[in-house]
């Protein structure tokens, strides 16, 4: 049975998105090597604890949302460091409603039913926060937030992420080819999967309609692409795909497609069944 949608934050219906608009995203499987060789290359590699995997749910056209995707904003540059590894995710159930969030996807959406379904949950709702794969309505509450976080970190790590990432270009397309390594420390019982997460900063929408009608709104952190789940196989797993982006942001249509340093790549290991993040790790592309 569907997860029925929360009256007071989202639509009744639930409908599939109709793409992202404006974003042009292309993905190819990595065979042999970069299609031009890269000018540099950075690495990033989990600690030995644990760190929160932070996932914002929202949309473009939720009034309740613009103050929570500020909130998320403060970890724009992201580091394992102080623990939160942050993504935003746009969901597509708003996009009836007069507004068609060009961030959004169908793909979202279902994760945030799948995860809500595994915690024994009946609503999903814009905005809604889950840290390490549980949900946290009391986000907004520092104390709440930073208790939530700091319990993650205490815990050692049960799962090694490794990541590289090198910007390439080709004509007049920006890409990253990015290598993901996954590692479980002991056999678990359960499956364990493997994502990947392409981000985007610095974006700006004008909304012309719906319920932030006139508004400008902005966003760090936001999910173009979603790679996964990969089984872990024998303890390890790995994600090596390029990755041609470009964005049809308001500032991008300016001046250009944006930098490569705009991007960001987030990658982590999570239990099939419970839905409980073992280890993220976070890396911008290089400047």
């Amino acid at each position: 049975m569907r997860t029925p949608i929360s009256r007071s934050c989202a639509p009744r219906d639930v409908r599939r998105s109709r793409g992202i608009r404006g974003l042009a995203l292309a993905i190819a499987l990595a065979t042999s090597g970069v299609a031009q060789a890269a000018t540099s290359m950075c690495t990033a590699h989990s600690p030995a604890h644990r760190v929160a995997l932070v996932e914002l749910y929202s949309s473009e056209g939720c009034n309740s949302c613009p103050p929570a995707d500020r909130w998320l904003g403060q970890w724009k540059d992201g580091s394992t460091s102080n623990g939160v590894v942050p993504l935003e995710l746009h969901v597509d159930y708003w996009n009836s409603l007069g507004w068609t969030d060009r961030f959004s996807q169908h793909r979202f959406t279902e994760r945030q039913q799948s995860l809500t379904d595994r915690a024994g949950g009946h609503v999903i709702y814009t905005p809604e926060v889950f840290v390490s794969g549980r949900e946290l309505r009391s986000w907004a509450r520092p104390d709440s937030f930073d208790t939530r976080v700091q319990n993650v970190m205490s815990e050692p790590a049960q799962a090694d992420v490794a990541i590289e990432l090198a910007p390439r270009a080709q004509g007049t397309a920006s890409g990253l080819d990015v290598d993901a390594r996954f590692t479980a420390h002991a056999t678990a019982k359960d499956t364990l999967n493997a994502y990947v997460a392409v981000y985007e900063n610095d974006l700006t929408s004008q909304v012309r309609a719906g319920e932030n009608n006139g508004a400008t709104l902005h966003h760090d952190r936001v999910v173009l692409q979603w790679i996964g789940p990969v089984p872990l196989v024998a303890g390890s797993a790995r994600i090596h795909q390029d990755v041609a982006v470009s964005s049809e942001d308001d500032k991008a249509i300016a001046h250009g497609n944006p930098p490569v340093s705009r991007f960001g790549v987030v990658a982590f290991v999570e239990s099939a069944s419970t839905g409980d993040v073992l280890q993220a790790a976070d890396l911008a592309a290089c400047r």
